[in-house]
């Protein structure tokens, strides 16, 4: 896992096409946005396996007024 700071209106940039935006710091809690193609699919990591949208139904809708979002990779072989 890969591990950075980021200070409010700063950047991450995840390959060509993904940009996470720190957005609002509070407390201990951070608001991020993301701008990323709508092919890449982006669920809050404490959603269990089985409430994920599968492909071809209802997406599963996030404000940006939730806080706590989580991107998680798998592990490179």
């Amino acid at each position: 896992m890969l591990v950075l700071s980021r200070k409010e209106g700063e950047q991450l940039l995840i390959g060509d096409n993904i940009v996470l935006t720190i957005n609002r710091l509070s407390g201990n809690r951070v608001a991020i946005g993301i701008e990323a193609p709508r092919e890449v699919r982006i669920v809050r990591g404490e959603l269990d396996r089985h409430e994920v949208a599968s492909p071809g139904s209802a997406p599963v809708a996030m404000s940006m007024d939730e806080t706590n979002v989580s991107v998680a990779s798998k592990p490179h072989s």
